[in-house]
């Protein structure tokens, strides 16, 4: 308590590992629940809500799951193992759930009933991003694109590529997907692409963007991500062992998950950008999300596991103060604090509710 009060007030970096990491560890705050027999790769929330999510795996199961207290209650929409699902996306206009599986099918559960769409001559679907007109969704393959109508749930057109497409993302509001050429094209409809030559070397397993900052971060399969500013430097960080499997930029903060079992943190508005580790497992992580308030980050992992775990300072902070039942004795706060420091009650200020 003391080291995050004092850090905070003087102007220090409350996210340097030794005061973070002991936060986390105070305030108890991860929670973990193994759901899946497949890996799970990817977790999207319900529209309107922090307590409802939706999980998809590599076995083919799709479930859906209610936050209530500690407890994550789950019922299967889909288990079929002839699927392998690897990305969802749900409609916010009805709160239809889209899952593509890499068998080539689509699997959409609506409020009335399920069904199964054949993606016919698609390689290796992989991914659904929705349209800037937000009716509709793309569906990426490896060798095609498909244009799916979400108020009908029909296929309204198709495009062949001459390239191979090895990642999809988003960028200026639109789909985004790369190729194994080098380049990165962004979708505007199926025979509309702007395309560029992406500026960094190596195999792009993850990218994401920021409209405020001007960012651009690369992540590659070696673990290495690369970040360009609006000047076009680019600045190489180190901290991962193995694929990046997902990049978020929420202004100046970088989020990036890795096979190597980490979420990490990056402030890319520092002289030196350094990561600072939010969640450490023995799990690969293949996708993570926030919750509305972005106090929470949620992680799928390779075997299965859904984790939450509270990465707002002020929440883990919150928490905090409530478990100090005491003051520090003259002893301990001449030892611990400092003999030149005027002695404070951490009782008063946890009745004030001091903030960081």
């Amino acid at each position: 308590f003391a080291a995050c009060l004092y850090t905070s007030r003087y102007k220090g970096d409350i996210y340097n590992p030794a005061v973070y990491q002991s936060l986390s560890l105070c305030s108890q705050s991860k929670s973990e629940w193994p759901r899946h027999e497949g890996a799970i790769r990817d977790l999207e929330f319900m529209p309107q809500t922090d307590n409802e999510l939706v999980t998809v795996s590599s076995y083919g199961e799709v479930l859906y799951h209610v936050r209530d207290g500690n407890r994550l209650k789950t019922t299967a929409l889909l288990r079929d193992r002839h699927y392998d699902f690897r990305d969802v996306y749900i409609y916010p206009e009805n709160k239809n759930i889209y899952a593509v599986s890499r068998t080539g099918s689509l699997f959409i559960k609506t409020s009335k009933n399920s069904q199964i769409l054949p993606l016919t001559n698609m390689q290796h679907p992989f991914a659904i991003e929705p349209m800037q007109d937000k009716r509709h969704l793309l569906i990426v393959g490896e060798n095609k694109l498909a244009k799916l109508d979400m108020t009908t749930n029909t296929i309204v057109g198709s495009q062949d590529l001459d390239f191979m497409v090895t990642l999809c993302s988003r960028y200026d509001y639109a789909p985004a997907i790369f190729d194994n050429k080098g380049k990165m094209h962004t979708v505007r409809d199926l025979n509309k692409f702007s395309s560029r030559k992406v500026p960094v070397l190596g195999n792009v397993s993850a990218f994401a963007s920021s409209k405020s900052t001007g960012y651009e971060a690369y992540g590659l399969n070696d673990g290495t991500i690369f970040l360009l500013d609006k000047q076009k430097n680019i600045f190489r960080l180190v901290g991962h062992r193995s694929r990046i499997s997902k990049l978020k930029l929420n202004g100046s903060q970088l989020y990036s998950s890795s096979f190597d079992g980490t979420v990490n943190l990056w402030m890319t508005n520092k002289e030196k950008i350094e990561p600072m580790p939010l969640v450490n497992t023995n799990n690969w992580i293949l996708h993570f999300t926030f919750d509305s308030s972005k106090n929470y980050l949620w992680t799928a992992g390779q075997r299965g596991t859904i984790s939450e775990a509270l990465i707002s300072t002020q929440a883990m902070f919150d928490k905090l103060q409530k478990k100090v039942n005491r003051n520090l004795s003259q002893e301990e706060w001449n030892y611990y604090i400092g003999r030149n420091v005027p002695y404070e009650s951490f009782l008063l200020l946890v009745r004030k509710g001091v903030r960081l």
